[in-house]
Parts: structure tokens; sequence; C-alpha cells
């Protein structure tokens, strides 16, 4: 799958496959990303995502298919790749030994950068960061949403023109997560290239301009997140909770109502363009649920659709 662009094209993969053994993690994908795009990979743990993230950084070897990062092999031509590259980690693996601003100076010195570069450019990650008060602490004295955003700090070290980030706010609060987010918007805005993975549809919707759906190493549709959104679901959707034991009785009995109907371990969910006249359909059928609402469709309806089964079991 390719996306028509005037932009230069960063990253280009085709019949990108990865194996281990018996297990193939990622299934001959194929798929494109302009420079200045935000692009996202969405879907469960176990899909191929950061296998794929490992194979554009130059850590992993594909078993078949081209890629080409900025022009260049990764597995040919690591070292010039990984020169404009920044990468976020699902795991933060910052040095705990040093303080907050010598983790960005000794991150720096591993490309063969200068002090007299470092020093003024951490200054500038960590007012970029909002770490300036915490630039002598100890990373040990930072909450998850601090060292979050040191990480990424540290890997805008080199001033990459691509910036791979594996499930960028797990495990963080709300609170943090919408900080992190403000910070990737910027580097949108500077026109860096972002490629991230995620299983938080709202992270996908908040950030991506475009995106793969992948599930089991495959791809199973790729557009905008409002496109695929309008493609593959309603533009409302009703959840209903009858309670654990009588959720498929009542599902059987909604059957007609709206376009569709799913059925979920804990709720059952109804698709349709007005979710209030399906509620009023729902009463006039003799149901009371427990709990209704009434919401948007999301990401998590199309993967849904695309799967029968959540992002995230």
């Amino acid at each position: 799958m390719t996306q028509a662009t005037s932009r230069p094209i960063v990253i280009s993969a085709q019949g990108l496959t990865k194996r281990f053994g018996d297990i193939t993690a990622v299934d001959g994908i194929s798929f494109e990303v302009p420079a200045g795009e935000s692009f996202g990979l969405l879907g469960p743990n176990g899909a191929g995502k950061s296998t794929t993230m490992r194979m554009i950084g130059g850590v992993s070897q594909r078993t078949s298919g081209s890629l080409s990062i900025m022009g260049l092999d990764p597995e040919l031509q690591g070292p010039e790749v990984r020169a404009h590259l920044g990468v976020v980690p699902q795991q933060d693996n910052l040095d705990e030994e040093l303080r907050v601003r010598d983790n960005l100076i000794v991150y720096g010195r591993y490309f063969g950068l200068p002090l007299s570069y470092l020093r003024p450019k951490a200054d500038e990650l960590l007012e970029f960061a909002q770490l300036v008060d915490k630039a002598k602490s100890r990373v040990d004295d930072l909450s998850g949403g601090m060292k979050r955003r040191l990480t990424i700090a540290r890997s805008l070290i080199n001033d990459p023109k691509l910036l791979l980030l594996d499930e960028p706010t797990t495990g963080l609060d709300p609170q943090a997560r919408h900080i992190l987010w403000d910070r990737l918007f910027r580097l949108k805005e500077r026109g860096v290239t972002l490629v991230l993975t995620t299983h938080h549809m709202d992270e996908a919707e908040q950030l991506c301009d475009r995106l793969i759906v992948v599930d089991k190493g495959r791809i199973m549709a790729e557009g905008s997140p409002a496109a695929l959104i309008r493609a593959h679901s309603t533009r409302e959707v009703l959840e209903l909770r009858f309670g654990t034991e009588h959720n498929h009785a009542a599902a059987r009995t909604l059957q007609g109502i709206g376009e569709r109907c799913e059925e979920l371990p804990d709720r059952v969910l109804i698709y349709a363009d007005d979710a209030e006249a399906a509620l009023d359909a729902v009463a006039g059928r003799g149901l009371v649920p427990l709990t209704s609402l009434v919401r948007r469709s999301s990401l998590e309806d199309v993967f849904l659709r695309l799967t029968g089964r959540s992002l995230i079991e």
C-alpha cells in the first residue's frame, strides 16, 4: 500500500517480512511514509509493530522484502541511517547513574558530537521537554511522565529527520500523556517525520496523519483516522450493558437495530448513524440496559470490524 505525495519519501517498505523460526511476525507488509508526516502503526500487542520498528531502525534484519530509509538500506548502511534517526524505545533506558542534563550530553557523545554543540543543545532540549528545573536531578527522582519526556529529548540530541516512537505513552497517566502529545505535535510542526506504534486509539487519532491497522503481522487497512472510521464504521455507537449473564440474550433481541450489532464479553455495541434513535428502538423492544452510552465511532471500532476482536485484549 502506498500514498501518493509530492514530498520526498522517508520510508519505503515493500513486501517486508520477518520470521522467527516458524513464527511470521511481519507478513509481507508494504507502506511509504513521506517527509513531515506523522505515521502510525496501530494494533494489539504481538501484531508485529515493534518488530517493524526494529527493522526500520536497523537493529533487526528482515527475512525478505525491501526497506529503504531516506534512500538507504538500514542493513547495509546502518550507521548512516542512525545518524539521522531518533529512537524512543518502549521502555525508558535512561542512565540512572547520571543527572538529567548529563544523560543528554553523554548520549550525544555517542554520535561524536562536540561539547560546544551539546551543552547549548542539552539546555534547549530541557526547555522543550519542560525539565529545566530538573537539570541537576537524579533520574530516579523523576516521575514516569518526566522520564518519558527526557527519553524523547535524548532522542533529539542529533537533530534527527526521523523519530521512531514505540508505544510512547504506555503506563502514563492521562495528564502526562497529554503533555507528551503536545511535545510530539510541536516536533511535527517543526517538520520532523514521526513514526509511532500504539494500541491506544485516542493516541492514534490525536497524533497520526495516516496509519496502518496491523494484526498478526499483516496490514488490515490504511488511511487517515477519519477516513478509516468513515469506511469501516458508522457515525455513532450505542454501548449497552445488561450484565454478564444477560448480554448474549439481549444481543439476539437487538439484531436489526442500526447497521449492525456486536457482542463483546462485557457489553453489546449497536452501530448506527443516530445512536439516540437506536436507544429508543432498544426501549421499544422492552429491554432495559443497566447502562447505556452514546459515543462517536473510533479506531477501536474499525479494528473490531476488521478483525472481530478488540485492540486491547
